[in-house]
């Protein structure tokens, strides 16, 4: 009896396993290949910080903690990068974003996804549309209503309409919510600590 009704729940919330993309590893040295060490910095978020941050992106991160990895090569900073996950109606992915010294993004990799997203992760990745997000810096401001409702990507959702198909789509805008997320916590919590 219980396995038929754990069977039903997971059928029920579309449960699928997750699958590796790209391993964190060769994600690293994609988005930070001059790196030569890495640091990880953990970012705990007080309950006012956990807050604002839920306040802007309905989002926070597991424990309050945020975590980036800085890139070094000899005593130089190159850059920075975290990764995000973000739980969709199908499943969680992970979306793994670089960011130089000046805190313009570097790339964005998606890592993970789960079995029945990865077509849909795959035909939006090959469609180029990430490569749109070099260059993005954070327009971040106390507007966090303003926030919530900015896409990442310049041009938002519209610049990859037509491009891919519509679950391809809808996964796209779920990358950006992930790209979304660590550009904030990125500029609100990371470049304001570091010091």
């Amino acid at each position: 009896m219980n396995r038929i009704f754990i069977a039903a729940l997971v059928a029920a919330l579309h449960i699928t396993p997750t699958v590796v993309l790209v391993k964190r590893e060769d994600a690293v040295k994609s988005i930070l290949p001059t790196a030569t060490a890495f640091t990880a910095r953990e970012v705990h978020l007080s309950g006012a910080d956990a807050h604002r941050l839920h306040e802007a992106l309905d989002w926070g991160p597991d424990d309050g903690l945020l975590t980036f990895y800085t890139g070094r090569s000899g005593a130089s900073a190159v850059g920075a990068l975290t990764f995000v996950r973000v739980d969709t109606p199908h499943g969680p992915l992970e979306v793994a974003v670089g960011f130089g010294t000046d805190g313009a993004v570097l790339r964005v990799e998606v890592t993970k996804a789960t079995v029945e997203t990865k077509a849909w992760v795959l035909e939006g990745v090959r469609s180029g549309v990430l490569s749109g997000y070099a260059g993005v810096k954070s327009g971040v401001t106390a507007n966090q209503e303003a926030v919530a409702r900015t896409p990442a990507l310049p041009g938002g959702p519209e610049s990859y309409r037509g491009k891919v198909g519509q679950m391809a789509g809808f996964m796209l805008e779920q990358i950006d919510k992930g790209v979304r997320r660590a550009v904030v916590s990125y500029n609100w919590f990371y470049r304001t600590s570091a010091g």
